[in-house]
């Protein structure tokens, strides 16, 4: 190997390791890491990403959840002043207040869904032997490396994101988020609309908390109390997570702005799986052959028949000319 490539292939070899860097399919070929770059991808989607219950379930979660902030914070804050402005937009105190529980009914029934779709897919798939936990949303340790990996890629330490499955670790995080957010609202809600059952239905092994409850009632009252602190402070803080976190990262983030159509569609376009959920798209390679052979023939298009290019820096890459990778990014692999 001449010593100019010898110097271009240990640059290369420190920006992206060559098994960061391709990932072999059967079939396929050695997929370049950052190949998303040169897809064809329908804003629409081009792959599958939600079945329809999830569909119909972020729809009835999402538009349940800002009914239920903008006729619930304006009671709660009634004292401030637009308040009752909004308040007047549904009618009244009265009529809010019908809204609002309506639209929890709604919220509860939703997470039941959830529950049973999740639960009847998740026993579906472990009969059929088809069930991988590593394309749910269970907590992995992968996660945290992920994370600090996106991290370094983002302050500029790494030349590509990490290689992540289905669901990401911040669609992990989120999702924790609301479970424990949709259990906090639904229980202090409850215990809100329905005081006197609550509190006679409390476990008993609650009240030993404080022997004194039982006999002077302090117990209850203290429980309706952090119930509807729980209630609003839960509520404004899922508010600012959906508006500056969800929305943000979904919709307003470069390569997905002004509008991201997965949560309509249930399909996620090729570009972006590809980038963000890698080990996702190599899944769909072997169950989607239509796809497998556009990758393949894609490969063929920009000269990745065989694994001898890879990107010398962050900045560089083999595919940006149509003549031919440039001699200062090409790692020539010596041939036994």
């Amino acid at each position: 190997m001449p010593a100019s490539t010898e110097t271009a292939a240990t640059t290369v070899e420190q920006a992206a390791p060559k098994d960061d860097y391709l990932t072999y399919v059967e079939g396929v070929g050695h997929i370049p890491r950052d190949i998303y770059k040169y897809v064809k991808s329908d804003p629409a989607g081009d792959l599958p990403r939600y079945s329809v219950h999830i569909v119909i379930q972020h729809f009835l979660v999402s538009t349940t959840f800002l009914v239920l902030a903008a006729t619930g914070l304006p009671l709660h804050f009634s004292d401030v002043f637009w308040a009752p402005y909004l308040t007047a937009l549904f009618g009244g105190v009265d009529t809010a207040r019908y809204i609002h529980r309506i639209a929890a009914y709604i919220m509860m029934a939703t997470a039941a869904y959830h529950l049973v779709v999740v639960t009847g897919g998740t026993i579906r798939k472990v009969l059929k032997n088809e069930f991988d936990y590593k394309r749910t949303q269970i907590p992995r340790p992968k996660d945290l490396f992920d994370m600090l990996h996106d991290i370094k890629y983002f302050l500029g330490f790494e030349p590509f994101r990490p290689k992540m499955e289905k669901f990401t670790y911040k669609q992990k995080l989120h999702y924790l988020a609301i479970i424990w957010g949709t259990t906090v609202l639904a229980v202090a809600g409850t215990a809100l609309l329905f005081p006197d059952i609550v509190s006679k239905t409390i476990p008993e092994a609650i009240f030993k908390i404080s022997p004194r409850a039982i006999t002077d009632g302090g117990f209850p009252s203290l429980f309706q109390d952090i119930a509807r602190l729980m209630h609003a402070d839960e509520a404004v803080m899922a508010l600012i997570v959906l508006a500056f976190w969800h929305l943000a990262n979904v919709h307003i983030v470069p390569g997905r702005f002004p509008f991201q159509w997965t949560f309509l569609t249930g399909r996620i376009t090729r570009e972006h799986q590809i980038e963000e959920h890698f080990l996702e798209y190599i899944h769909n390679l072997s169950e989607i052959p239509e796809e497998k052979e556009y990758m393949k023939n894609l490969l063929k298009e920009k000269g990745f028949e065989r694994p001898s290019t890879m990107p010398a820096s962050p900045g560089e890459h083999p595919l940006e000319s149509e003549a031919g990778p440039a001699k200062e990014s090409t790692f020539e692999r010596e041939e036994s």
